[in-house]
């Protein structure tokens, strides 16, 4: 039998290792949505900015809690569109506590 030179390797292929549940655009869109509504809709119940900074965090420490259950559970993308659309409302909800605070008073009390 003849010996290869190496050139072209005649061995066994490499195994290639893919993501097992892989994160698709369409699905961290369906969270961004998702999540937006359920920001919007904890805002919209607000009578005042104190009442809706509150809301907002609080909503959004529930959204984060389901985003590590959809993570660990269930789609890794919805969880990723939750997670990132939650930060954004919780950071207007934080603008909106600095620029209110700073003209005097503690907004949240």
């Amino acid at each position: 039998m003849r010996m290869t030179s190496g050139l072209f390797p005649s061995g066994p292929p490499r195994p290639i290792f893919r993501e097992p549940f892989p994160v698709r655009g369409g699905a961290v869109a369906l969270g961004m949505v998702g999540g937006g509504l359920w920001m919007m809709l904890f805002g919209l119940l607000a009578p005042d900015a104190g009442w809706y900074v509150w809301i907002t965090y609080i909503a959004g420490f529930v959204a984060w809690l389901v985003a590590l259950l959809l993570a660990r559970m269930g789609d890794r993308g919805v969880a990723v569109g939750v997670a990132m659309s939650t930060a954004v409302g919780v950071a207007i909800a934080t603008i909106v506590l600095v620029v209110r605070s700073a003209g005097g008073g503690w907004l949240p009390w």
